[in-house]
């Protein structure tokens, strides 16, 4: 593929995202409904929450260890630990990236499927229609919380660990680590949360996936 097919190649596909309709459009030609893309970006949301968790326990971790430093080089530590916030503020970005693709596809499916309920034309189809419209935007309202409410705990970790880091980075002696251990039982208590919403989110991804692949 050549320089200039790959640039024409992104900004169609830039085009096309950048109008959310013709899009969805787009890819309900070729078989992808926007209900199995809902379901497939919330699967994507749950798998990197799930990596976040975990990404999240590792810097906490190299956190933990920087308290127990007895010697040896400090500034390989600093790096080593500035390279886990960093990876921590990636994970963050992807958490919020996959929240905003979710509202997204499930904004333009509700829309239309509203549109689609006033088209019957028999009463009971209709009414069965509205009901399970209603019922899957109560199960959904009930994961997007849980997925905001996860990520409103990232924020805060990520502002103590990047504090941490700076301050390290400026002062490579015993005095920050010192003042890391001062903070260490806060750090830990803010993961603590974190990872206990995400895990809250993560189950209600499941349970929202197997509600819409039941329906």
């Amino acid at each position: 593929m050549t320089v200039l097919y790959r640039l024409i190649a992104a900004i169609v596909f830039m085009s096309l995202s950048a109008c959310s309709s013709l899009y969805y459009s787009g890819l309900e030609k070729i078989g992808i409904p926007k209900r199995d893309l809902m379901v497939y970006r919330v699967e994507k949301a749950r798998d990197t929450q799930e990596e976040t968790k975990e990404q999240f326990k590792t810097a906490l971790e190299q956190f933990t260890a920087l308290t127990d430093f007895k010697g040896g080089n400090l500034e390989a530590t600093y790096k080593k630990l500035n390279g886990e916030y960093e990876a921590s503020v990636k994970k963050a970005n992807e958490v919020n990236k996959r929240i905003r693709e979710i509202e997204d596809v499930s904004g333009a499916l509700f829309r239309e499927w509203e549109q689609e309920i006033g088209e019957y034309s028999s009463a009971t189809l209709k009414r069965n229609s509205q009901q399970k419209l209603d019922a899957t935007k109560v199960h959904y309202q009930q994961l997007i919380n849980a997925m905001k409410q996860a990520e409103s705990r990232i924020e805060p970790v990520l502002s103590v660990f990047k504090d941490q880091v700076l301050y390290l980075k400026h002062n490579l002696n015993a005095q920050a680590i010192a003042s890391l251990k001062g903070e260490l039982g806060s750090i830990q208590s803010d993961v603590s949360a974190l990872i206990t919403a995400m895990e809250k989110s993560i189950n209600e991804a499941n349970a929202f996936i197997k509600t819409m692949e039941s329906k």
